[in-house]
């Protein structure tokens, strides 16, 4: 029971027993107005008709309730926000297996409150060694689609497991065993079958049908898919899981499960050896750090092209009256969309992996080369993207919607932004015997043709070109605010291509329209990558902006739901979070006022900060 601020409330979880704070908003900013009036402000306010969760000892929000729960108790029982953020990885691994992963990579931001200083852990996946070039091209030169998104030549090397294990051991305060136990527990003994997880399932039968494996732990022996309410369990996984805690990482990358890995690469066509597996390698970069209308933005470094072009957008957007044209107004969309084209252009380009290609981050971030793109936008008429393109480069791979999210907060402040993925729902659909692993396709997410002219006379991205050791370009976009009251907003999303203008937006609708978390969160978003030159919309805009977008020239299409962003924020000692409406599943909640202090007085709240390496 929780007596706090006048309020009672007391709440069990089946799960897991922890006391959450779900109190009436409208009740709590009237008692805690002197405590926290200007945290409401973008954050969450008594007139919104949305409200997000309110925290007292932290707060999670991810696109799974079971990862949610699972890292609440991790925070509860005294854990950190990196501590919470590895065991949430690994529970995705299980509850939400078309993105959460072993098999994939990405990228964690982690925001050390005592040394008030971010560090970007890239993660991506990378190329082995015997990758080429051309590897997807046929006889004639033009790309074979399959061969890189449904084959096992389609798998970049892993980089989650070490990645995880990196950022606990350098950031946390818990074993690996003991993140990896809730993962443990249910594979083991299963979980509930969401109507969401279900329905992918069913959606996705078909493309199982190379991987036998994958069928009989993801389906019925009759072929249909597990029914909403049936257990789903993955004795395989757990058993993979299980010798990750007993024996470390390094059994991924140099043990059985290694020699597994690269046994299935052999027999079927692969190319990822025994070898590249132990030469996987976490880097630790410095993030990318930019400012907008007075907030600090920081944001995941190349290998992502996520934090250099949403600063380089934000740049451009400085310059224009955001907030006078209106929130979704064609006047604003209008200027949003054409900061958009700039990026992507600079993107294709420009962006690779920073330890085989040289990326210009300082010009395209710096504020005089955004003012230089601003003055170009037209504000009656929308730009033709061949003619704001001269003599830069055209290809830009097609990156899934199927990424995950998760973001946190603890009760010292500190924070983790992560994106992960294996690209396509599912990644290549194929599972490694006997593992439960299911393989990645991110070598999709290199340039297949880099240096050929395409439809439009353009050269192909050869910054992004396939080499051996190289990690593909990535929009993956983790993201933390902080604004000169001390309010810190953590938050990020999956989307493809989508991420970064999902971040734009987010960010925008919070500073621009003064908009609380839930507010940004379930506004109608659009997008536009510079080519394929068109303007696409969710629904909810009005048709009178439509009309006069259109009357302005851009190309609209009506697009499904963008993203899922999973957002958190902090300051004096109150949490909120909201958690994306876009998919189903997903949670966000804090820690109760009342947990007591389980965690040692000897325990730091991270770990002194070491120098940038690469483990």
């Amino acid at each position: 029971m929780v007596e706090s601020f006048g309020f009672v409330v007391s709440i069990s979880l089946k799960a897991y027993p922890v006391v959450v704070i779900c109190l009436s908003v409208v009740g709590l900013i009237a008692a805690l107005n002197d405590r926290c009036s200007a945290f409401q402000s973008a954050i969450f306010r008594e007139t919104a008709i949305t409200h997000p969760e309110i925290g007292y000892r932290g707060m999670v929000s991810t696109q799974d309730a079971a990862a949610t729960r699972a890292a609440v108790k991790v925070l509860a029982d005294g854990g950190n926000a990196v501590d919470a953020a590895v065991t949430t990885g690994f529970v995705l691994a299980v509850t939400l297996p078309r993105a959460g992963n072993i098999g994939g990579g990405g990228f964690m931001m982690v925001h050390d409150a005592k040394a008030n200083k971010q560090t970007a852990i890239d993660y991506r996946e990378q190329a082995s060694a015997q990758a080429s070039r051309d590897m997807y091209l046929d006889e004639n030169g033009q790309p074979i689609k399959r061969l890189s998104r449904v084959t096992h030549l389609a798998a970049g090397v892993p980089g989650t497991v070490r990645g995880l294990a990196y950022a606990l051991e350098k950031y946390g305060t818990l074993s690996l065993a003991e993140t990896l136990a809730p993962a443990i527990e249910l594979a083991e003994n299963g979980f509930v079958v969401s109507a969401d997880l279900h329905d992918s399932l069913k959606h996705y039968r078909g493309e199982f049908a190379s991987s036998q494996a994958a069928r009989n732990v993801f389906y019925r022996p009759d072929g249909t898919t597990w029914p909403v309410g049936s257990l789903l369990i993955q004795k395989d996984l757990a058993k993979t899981l299980r010798s990750i805690a007993e024996n470390g990482a390094n059994e991924f990358y140099e043990g059985d499960l290694a020699q597994i890995i690269a046994k299935d690469m052999a027999d079927n066509g692969g190319i990822i050896s025994a070898a590249d597996l132990a030469g996987y390698r976490v880097v630790e970069r410095e993030p990318v750090i930019g400012s907008y209308r007075g907030l600090k933005v920081v944001s995941m470094p190349p290998p992502s092209s996520g934090g250099v072009h949403l600063i380089q957008m934000l740049n451009i957007l400085e310059r224009f009256q955001l907030k006078e044209m209106g929130q979704n107004s064609a006047e604003s969309i209008h200027v949003m969309t054409e900061a958009m084209r700039f990026a992507y252009a600079d993107r294709s380009r420009y962006l690779g992996d920073p330890d085989f290609v040289q990326v210009p981050v300082k010009q395209i971030i710096s504020k005089p080369y955004a003012a230089l793109l601003a003055n170009k936008i037209d504000l009656e008429s929308a730009s033709d993207s061949v003619e704001i393109i001269p003599g830069q480069e055209l290809n830009l791979p097609v990156e899934s919607n199927e990424t995950t999210h998760f973001s946190i907060v603890d009760r010292f402040g500190n924070a983790v932004s992560n994106t992960y993925t294996l690209n396509f729902s599912y990644g290549s659909k194929l599972m490694v015997p006997g593992t439960g692993i299911l393989l990645n396709n991110q070598m999709d997410d290199f340039s297949a043709k880099p240096g050929a002219p395409n439809a439009y006379g353009l050269i192909g991205g050869r910054s992004n070109a396939i080499e051996p050791g190289k990690r593909m370009l990535s929009s993956m976009t983790p993201t933390m605010i902080f604004r000169t009251d001390g309010t810190m907003v953590v938050t990020g999303s999956p989307g493809g291509s989508r991420i970064i203008n999902v971040l734009l937006q987010m960010i925008v609708n919070i500073s621009d329209f003064n908009m609380s978390l839930s507010e940004a969160t379930v506004a109608p978003r659009f997008h536009h990558q510079w080519f394929p030159d068109v303007l696409y919309l969710e629904q909810g805009f009005s048709v009178d902006s439509i009309r006069l977008l259109a009357a302005k020239g851009h190309k609209i299409q009506s697009q499904p739901a963008m993203g899922s962003a999973q957002t958190v924020s902090h300051k004096g000692g109150i949490f909120t979070g909201y958690s994306d409406p876009r998919r189903r599943n997903s949670l966000a909640l804090g820690v109760a006022a009342e947990v007591e202090e389980s965690q040692p007085a000897s325990r730091e709240p991270l770990r002194e900060a070491e120098p940038v390496l690469v483990d």
